[in-house]
């Protein structure tokens, strides 16, 4: 025979046991980020020298002119590099 479904109640507990009390701080200390101002000002001249590198690459109709094969693309490389010098570069300790 199949047994009958019998609904429990929940079990009562007090809030002091059911998650322990992270402890108070008070410090006011400062807050300090990764990046610094420069970073970020690195960060969005590379992403501004990498678009227009893309302009550069997108150009005319003309699909063998030097500024299609070679200049964008040292432009867009250069962009790179300036955006890996923008991310490892350390913020300067004050």
């Amino acid at each position: 025979m199949a047994e009958k479904f019998k609904p429990t109640t929940p079990l009562k507990t007090s809030a002091s046991a059911a998650a322990p009390k992270a402890p108070k701080t008070t410090s006011t200390e400062p807050v300090e980020f990764i990046f610094d101002k420069s970073n970020y000002k690195f960060l969005i001249i590379s992403a501004l020298i990498v678009a227009f590198g893309f302009v550069l690459m997108s150009g005319t109709t003309d699909i063998y002119s030097t500024t299609k094969i070679v200049i964008a693309p040292v432009v867009v490389l250069a962009g790179f590099g300036l955006g890996f010098y923008a991310i490892l570069k350390k913020p300067e300790v004050k």
